[in-house]
């Protein structure tokens, strides 16, 4: 592991790292809020299911698509302009809406959304690794992960509340004024952080280093756990409501999920720091947690399994997460941490985007309870194989 950056300093550095936590909270507050309520909209606007899985595709295209180009940005240039652009960015296709006053151009600023989160996504978690001591960087990930899912949580609810109160252009605007707020304390308080010098690298390079397992280890515990969460979020509702649970109730468990992931994932990062939590055993005991969550949706009626799956995913995505990105920083050279980070968000795209088509798919030709199963044993192999990441090894 190379020497500690002059920024990596403890003096401030708390104060340094809540604006980043605030760009994580803006970027699940913005898709979910969105998201959550565009059901409404393509049914207000007689659209059809293609439409609606459009709408909620492009977000997370943009993302896929341009997370490794603004990662390799952020290398180059530094990471502070490429997350201030990314936020700046934001609030311009939240306010574009609002100005255009045009139900119809919804696509539109959900794509231009993506494509600003998918600059200051990777941005915000290399100067978290950047602006971290090594010894505080488990604890640094885990309140940037909680930040996250408090945003996971709050933004179905406070979507609704401001769509209810004036409509999408309250929504957006909301949005925007946030994005701009972010911004100023960002600019105020996250220090410079220049380019390192870096040594030529070809796409051959790039693709040995991608291929390590000191990155695809970490890379596929946060695919999996997005996998899980996704399920969890998209399918625990449709299982309770199968068996004759209230709306009220589903929509309960869903937020004690995201609230477990939140209330874990800052003592999963200090439990590393201190050095009672290994990487790869932490990293399969959430996986394994996640899996059980899933076993006890499939064979556990009722409340009872809605509510015990809730906990043990969200607990074993609290978990696993802030390891899986501590992980990656420690195993990556500082000077390409934009492109590691940037990668491993494709990583965690594409689970967010695989585990509730497969566990659909199963469900269409099986049953939904097959489907849980059939995820829970691609996490419990994900578990096995993560199981020996050491952290050391050069990335």
């Amino acid at each position: 592991m190379s020497a500690e950056s002059p920024e990596q300093t403890s003096n401030g550095s708390a104060a340094q790292l809540r604006p980043l936590y605030a760009t994580g909270f803006v970027t699940a507050f913005g898709a979910h809020s969105i998201a959550a309520s565009l059901g409404a909209y393509t049914h207000g606007e007689h659209a059809s299911l293609l439409t609606l899985g459009m709408l909620l595709a492009v977000y997370d295209g943009a993302e896929v698509i341009l997370k490794p180009v603004f990662g390799s940005l952020a290398d180059r240039i530094g990471p502070r302009p490429v997350l201030l652009g990314g936020l700046v960015a934001f609030a311009l296709a939240s306010a574009a809406f609002v100005i255009a006053g045009n139900p119809a151009v919804v696509g539109l600023a959900r794509l231009g959304q993506g494509a600003a989160a998918a600059a200051f996504s990777p941005a915000a978690g290399a100067l978290v690794a950047r602006l971290s001591p090594a010894k505080r960087r488990g604890r640094a990930f885990g309140g940037y992960g909680a930040w996250k899912s408090i945003g996971y949580t709050l933004g179905p609810l406070l979507g609704g509340v401001l769509i209810t109160l004036g409509g999408f252009p309250l929504l957006f605007g909301t949005l925007a004024v946030l994005a701009l707020a972010v911004t100023g304390w960002a600019m105020l308080v996250v220090p410079a952080a220049p380019p390192l010098p870096r040594t030529r690298q070809t796409v051959v390079d790039l693709a040995r280093r991608l291929a390590r397992p000191s990155f695809l280890r970490p890379t596929a515990t946060l695919a999996a756990t997005t996998a899980a969460l996704a399920v969890g979020v998209g399918f625990l509702p449709v299982a309770g409501a199968a068996a004759g649970l209230t709306p009220l109730v589903t929509g309960a468990a869903v937020s004690l999920l995201a609230l477990c992931s939140a209330l874990v994932q800052p003592w999963s990062g200090r439990a590393r720091d201190a050095g009672r939590l290994r990487d790869g055993a932490g990293m399969a005991g959430g996986l394994g947690l996640a899996a059980t969550g899933m076993v006890l949706a499939a064979l556990v009626p009722g409340v009872a399994g809605v509510l015990a799956a809730a906990v043990a995913v969200g607990v074993g995505v609290g978990l696993a997460t802030p390891l899986g990105f501590a992980h990656l920083a420690a195993v990556t050279p500082q000077e390409r941490l934009g492109q590691t980070m940037g990668a491993a968000e494709v990583g965690r795209e594409l689970g967010d985007a695989g585990g509730p088509l497969l566990v659909g798919a199963i469900a269409v030709t099986a049953t939904l309870n097959a489907g849980f199963l059939g995820l829970a044993v691609l996490l419990m192999v994900a578990g096995l194989v993560v199981a020996g990441a050491r952290t050391g090894a050069r990335a």
